[in-house]
Order: C-alpha cells, then sequence, then structure tokens
C-alpha cells in the first residue's frame, strides 16, 4: 500500500499547474464565410483564428465590439454560439523548392493529387515590403521570348510590368510565353554547366478564373516542359472571396523565398482585377465603408503592398511581378486599372483591334512602355531593335492618316511597306517563344533589308525559315551571339554570310 501512495505523491510532484491563458470569442453572426466574435479582445489584425472542427479563419475587421473573421474553408459547420481561440500566429504558407512542378491552394495546400509537399520552412503571408536601401537597380534582363516585346519594351529582373487589355486580348497567352522562355533558358543554363548562371523560377497565381482554364493552362505548361520549374497556386472561381484574395500574397511569399535565398523568381498574377472584386465582396460583407465603384477606401494599398514585394535585393535575388488587368472596353482610366499602372514600372497594353486584325501578339507599341526595362536590355537586341519602336508608332499613326488620302507619295508608301513588314515580322504563335539570339538574327535581317523584296504576306513565314535556318546549321553562331551579348563587326560578317547562305537556298 505504501508502494502505491508514493507513486501517487511522485506523479503528484511531476506536475505543473500553470495557468494557461487563451483568448476566447463566441460566433454572434455566421454569413457569406464570414463570421462576427464577441469576446477576442486581445486578437490580431491579419491573426489565425480557430473554429470549432478544425476551421481557420482570418481577424479582418477590429470594431469595438466585435471582430470581423473570413472563414477559410467550410462554414456551413459553423454556428451561432460556437466557441473560437486565437492562434496568436499569422498566416503562414509551406515554401522552398519542394513546390516546383506542384499545384496548391491559396493556404499553400497541394490540391493535383501527387502527394503531400516537402517543405521544411514557412513565410508569412502578409510581409512588410523590402525598403529602398535594400534594393537594388534593375540592370539584368528577364527574356519573355515574345519579340515584340524583348525588343521594345524589356522586361528587368525585380522589376513590375503590368500586363493590361481588354477580355481576350492574349494577356495570359503572354505570361504563358514568359514562363515557358525562362524553363527554356534554364534547361540551356543548367546544361551548360555555367557557375555564374541564374535559374528563374516561376509562380503563376490563378484568381477567379475557371476551372477548366487553369487546367488548360498547366497542360500547356507540361506540354512545353516548364511545369518543373513553376508553382501554380490555384484560386478559381468556384473558391470562396477569402482564398481568391489571400491567393496572390501566398504566391508573393512563395517567391519571396527564392529570392531571400539568393535566387531569381517570377511571379504572374491573373489577373487583379478578379483579386480586387473578391476583396470588395468581403469588405461588403464586412461592412466596411465603400467609396469610388462600391470598393473600400484602401484597396489602393490592397495591390500596392502586393507589388512592393517584388524586388531585387542587394546581395541576394530577385521576385519580378507580372500583375494582369482586365479591361472594359479598352477604358484605362478605371478606378483599378489607374491604380495599378501608378504602382507598376510601366505597362504592355494589349488592343481589342489589333487582335481582330489578326495581328498577335495585340501589344499597342504607342501606349506600353517600360520604365526601368532599357537598362537591362542586352546590346545585341539595342543594336539591331533601337529605332523599331519609333518607327512602329511612326507607321501606326501614318497608317490612321494615310487611309483618308487618296494619292500618296513616294516617301510615305515606302514607310507604310517598311512599317507593314515591322508588323508581320513580329507576329508570333502562342506558346513558342524565340531566344534572344534568334530574335537579333531576326530583326539584324530585317536591318539588313533581307525583307525588302519578300512579299509583305510572307514576311512572318521568311522569318520562321531564317530561324530555323540557324538552329539547324549555326548552332555556334548562335552560342556566340548568346555569350557575348553585343554584335562586333566580326560576328555581323558572320550573321551576313549565313543569311547569305539562306538566302541562297530561297533562289535554289
Amino acid at each position: 500500500m505504501s508502494t502505491v501512495l508514493a507513486q501517487i505523491e511522485s506523479q503528484i510532484a511531476k506536475l505543473s499547474a500553470k495557468a494557461v491563458r487563451k483568448n476566447t470569442g463566441v460566433i454572434t453572426a455566421v454569413a457569406d464565410g464570414v463570421a462576427k466574435i464577441d469576446g477576442l479582445s486581445d486578437v490580431m489584425y491579419n491573426e489565425m483564428v480557430q473554429f470549432p472542427g478544425g476551421a481557420i479563419g482570418i481577424a479582418l475587421n477590429l470594431a469595438e465590439d466585435e471582430v470581423g473573421c473570413v472563414v477559410l474553408g467550410d462554414v456551413s459547420k459553423l454556428k451561432q454560439g460556437d466557441e473560437v481561440q486565437t492562434t496568436g500566429k499569422l498566416l503562414s504558407v509551406p515554401v522552398g523548392k519542394g513546390l516546383l512542378g506542384r499545384t496548391v491552394d491559396a493556404l499553400g495546400n497541394p490540391i493535383d493529387g501527387k502527394g503531400p509537399i516537402s517543405a521544411n520552412e514557412f513565410y508569412p503571408v502578409e510581409k512588410i515590403a523590402p525598403g529602398i536601401m535594400a534594393r537594388k537597380s534593375v540592370s539584368q534582363p528577364l527574356f519573355t521570348g515574345i519579340m515584340a516585346i524583348d525588343s521594345m519594351i524589356p522586361i528587368g529582373r525585380g522589376q513590375r510590368e503590368l500586363i493590361i487589355g481588354d477580355r481576350g486580348t492574349g494577356k495570359t497567352t503572354i505570361a504563358i510565353d514568359t514562363i515557358i522562355n525562362q524553363a527554356k533558358i534554364n534547361k540551356v543554363g543548367l546544361a551548360s554547366g555555367d557557375p555564374k548562371f541564374r535559374p528563374v523560377y516561376s509562380i503563376y497565381v490563378a484568381i477567379g478564373q475557371k476551372n477548366s482554364n487553369i487546367v488548360r493552362t498547366i497542360a500547356a505548361l507540361e506540354a512545353a516542359g516548364a511545369l518543373e520549374f513553376t508553382v501554380i497556386v490555384a484560386a478559381p472561381a468556384a473558391d470562396n472571396p477569402a482564398n481568391q484574395y489571400l491567393a496572390p500574397y501566398s504566391g508573393a511569399a512563395i517567391g519571396e523565398w527564392f529570392m531571400e535565398n539568393g535566387m531569381d523568381a517570377l511571379i504572374v498574377y491573373d489577373d487583379l482585377s478578379k483579386h480586387a472584386v473578391a476583396y470588395r465582396q468581403i469588405s461588403l460583407i464586412l461592412k466596411r465603408p465603400s467609396g469610388r465603384e462600391a470598393y473600400p477606401g484602401d484597396v489602393f494599398y490592397l495591390h500596392s503592398r502586393l507589388l512592393e514585394r517584388a524586388a531585387r535585393l542587394d546581395g541576394k535575388g530577385s521576385l519580378t511581378a507580372l500583375p494582369i488587368i482586365e479591361t472594359l472596353a479598352g477604358d484605362v482610366s478605371a478606378y483599378i486599372p489607374t491604380n495599378v499602372i501608378s504602382i507598376t514600372d510601366g505597362q504592355i497594353f494589349l488592343e481589342t483591334d489589333l487582335f481582330n486584325q489578326g495581328i498577335r501578339p495585340a501589344v499597342s507599341v504607342g501606349l506600353s512602355v517600360s520604365r526601368v526595362g532599357s537598362a537591362a536590355q542586352i546590346k545585341a537586341t539595342k543594336q539591331v531593335g533601337g529605332k523599331l519602336k519609333g518607327e512602329l508608332a511612326q507607321f501606326r499613326e501614318l497608317a490612321a492618316f494615310a487611309q483618308f488620302g487618296s494619292d500618296l507619295d513616294a516617301k510615305t508608301k515606302a514607310q507604310l511597306d517598311r512599317g507593314s513588314r515591322i508588323v508581320e515580322l513580329f507576329k508570333q504563335p502562342a506558346f513558342s517563344p524565340i531566344s534572344i539570339e534568334l530574335q537579333a538574327v531576326t530583326i539584324f535581317a530585317r536591318q539588313k533589308g533581307y525583307y525588302d523584296d519578300v512579299d509583305i504576306k510572307k514576311v512572318t513565314a521568311t522569318s520562321v525559315s531564317i530561324r530555323e535556318f540557324f538552329k539547324a546549321r549555326h548552332d555556334a553562331l548562335l552560342t556566340e551571339i548568346r555569350t557575348k551579348a553585343a554584335l562586333d563587326k566580326d560576328l555581323e560578317a558572320k550573321i551576313v554570310a549565313a543569311l547569305d547562305a539562306w538566302k541562297s537556298t530561297q533562289s535554289a
């Protein structure tokens, strides 16, 4: 008996009777994915809140008498009177190379049926953007593989370049082409064994899109062999607004891990118009005061705190952002487009008229601009395409006036002819990015007049023929262009000789 008593006493001695402080509250109302809670006095803004049944919420409204929480997950099981607890944690998502090739939801959970994700690190979804002193100026190019963009509206690593246009003008296609091109460059660079080569990893964030469109995008990336370098963050239209609101921030956190660890990443937000709509929906349910177009007053901060996280950091890596905005009838003066234009470092504007004319990508040269990209452009591209943007803008203006005149002088006709050839030269099918060295060769051929005697309708086919010829017979020359990144007299002579050889095959 004494032995039993001794055991009990020893067990009691080991017990630690510490008081645990818990901040709990009670659900007063739940509707449309939002729960209103009474009693959470110590909750933080954006803190994770634990609901019964394992559901998670985020505290977004901190009012005097109640807390408004957005529920991430199924709200059907929650009811009035349920007890809620604070966690003391901010929402975090898994990060690292283990996410490459995977499709995850807004919380970083896998949704592709490929099993669990191996991630040892977590990054907060909301994070303060790097300060001015930590940033480095944009000076390294990020090639999209689209000739019209790389030659006239170049993008640098760490830049925020907006893709804007009406529905169905090819905004997503440009973004996907860029991701595919990064994968192609990565494969060539890694195969070369160059120790200085830095691959670019991509994050594609799908916000409010149809599931079928997301599946189509994933299939296109997989077919091009780009999925192994890409993370897909999906918050489709079927998801609740909370997930659509969180998805771009989760994508930014995944991209930040690469940047903080000395790597380069590219993030595509497709698209931020739907993101703003999801946020508006949440804000209206939370009974926040609405402003212009029913958006809440902090909608500018919504996107600025997201896009400012893209940067090139001193001594570390970079995160390049390509946000997409959908306009209505080409109206760039609407609330959300003007907001995002002011935050970004330039925009690629896609015109419906050009798209309908068969000019694809339908890039409007006059309205598109890259505020920092020219500093990141390689010398070879500057040498061959320095005057292209001016010539094309001049042509568009002249073509608009020419339709009113019956008789045109020889100079005007020559200018219109030259401009038409440039337009045809820049036509490019979807999901077929062109390497920067082949772009240099294609535009150089135009500079030296190799398209002048070609029928305008055959310019696109001729440029394809030149590229195929160089790939098949002059691979070493292409490697030299890529390595030097500039055209000296020796290199120019070699390209001219190769172009002459190509021309002889055409006449034969």
